[in-house]
Order: structure tokens, then sequence, then C-alpha cells
């Protein structure tokens, strides 16, 4: 079962969905593909999906987002040029100045397939922390940034950057710190974050 099972029901194989998601934390995953389990563990944690196979879609996606939350007037804090450039006709008002917004528009690294978090680094945040970006987050992603973990991810990244490794690596999460996160250095400054993910499908 796919994505698109996940999200718009699974048929005969709807029970290995259920079975996966009301299984105990501290049992192991089933044997799952990366994009199924990335979105049981992404809604777990709280956070709002829109699978897009086109950046027409997605474009519609942003569109009822503002419109859900009433963000017309509501500038979006963005630090990549090109995201801005990419969205300039969706009638988003793009500031790069954080103390005027309250959403926070980007990129990422990976998405977490294990956990089902996003991986982002100062590419993204440039210095600084989860908790002192705006409360509400949207994400840009597309499907070939999946991995199954983050010791993959960190992977990929050595491997695109070589000896330029980008700072600053951390995850989005959109759940507080449990007893079992808490010491993990790739969650140090997360906090909880009202988080949309846009996934784009380009596989």
């Amino acid at each position: 079962m796919g994505l698109l099972d996940i999200l718009f029901g699974g048929g005969k194989k709807r029970l290995s969905k259920e079975t996966a998601e009301t299984r105990g934390q501290h049992m192991p995953d089933l044997n799952l593909p990366v994009d199924e389990k990335f979105t049981i563990h992404f809604k777990k944690n709280g956070g709002k999906f829109l699978y897009c196979i086109s950046l027409k879609e997605v474009s519609f996606a942003i569109k009822n987002i503002v419109a859900e939350n009433s963000w017309q007037e509501h500038p979006f804090f963005v630090m990549d040029n090109r995201l801005a450039s990419k969205f300039e006709k969706e009638n988003i008002i793009f500031t790069d100045k954080l103390k005027n917004s309250d959403v926070f528009f980007t990129t990422c690294e990976h998405l977490i397939a294990q956990n089902g978090s996003i991986l982002v680094c100062s590419n993204q945040l440039n210095e600084r922390k989860v908790n002192e970006l705006p409360s509400n987050v949207v994400v840009f992603a597309t499907t070939s940034q999946l991995v199954e973990s983050i010791g993959e991810g960190l992977k990929t990244i050595k491997k695109k950057y070589g000896p330029k490794i980008p700072a600053n690596i951390t995850t989005l999460k959109h759940f507080k710190a449990t007893e079992e996160n808490s010491d993990d250095f790739l969650t140090y400054g997360s906090s909880t974050k009202n988080l949309y993910l846009l996934l784009l499908e380009d596989l």
C-alpha cells in the first residue's frame, strides 16, 4: 500500500495501516514503504498533510491553507528567495523580517519516515533555533526527499554537500519532547508547531 492508499483508503490492505497506527510506541515498525511509514508517523505527530501531483495542486493547497487560517493579511516569513519567487503569484505577502510574521514558509532537506519528522539545517534556518520561529510552519517538499531514518538523511546531506556540510541540523516535529527524545541532539531547541506539509510528487 502506497501514499495514495493512506490518504484515500487502502481497500483490503487497510488492515496493515490500522495495525501500524495502533502499535505501541515501543513496538518495532511493520515492514512498510517509506512513504506510508512517514505518513502514519507524521499524522500521529499532529502534522497536516497535503499530497500534490503538480505545482498547480500545490498552488491550490496554499490558497486553501491561507483561506482556512485567514492569513490573507499575514506575511509569510521566508529565508529562501527562490521559494518566494516560485510562489509569488499566489497573492502571498512574503517578508524577510521574522518579527513581522507568525507564519514560516520553508523547504527542507529530508522527510524522515521512522518518526514523521522533517530534517532541516542552516540552508532553511540560517542560525535560528526552531523555538525562535513562528508557531505556524508551512513546508514545501518533494517525495524524492523521503528517507527511512535520520541516519540516512545525514549521510545524504554529507554526500550532497561534501566538506561544506551545513550547520544547524535539526528536526521539525509537531510533538513536545518526551523522555525518549529529550536527550536527542537533533531535537535541541524544538517546540510544538502548527505544521502543514505540501508534498509534491516528483518520482
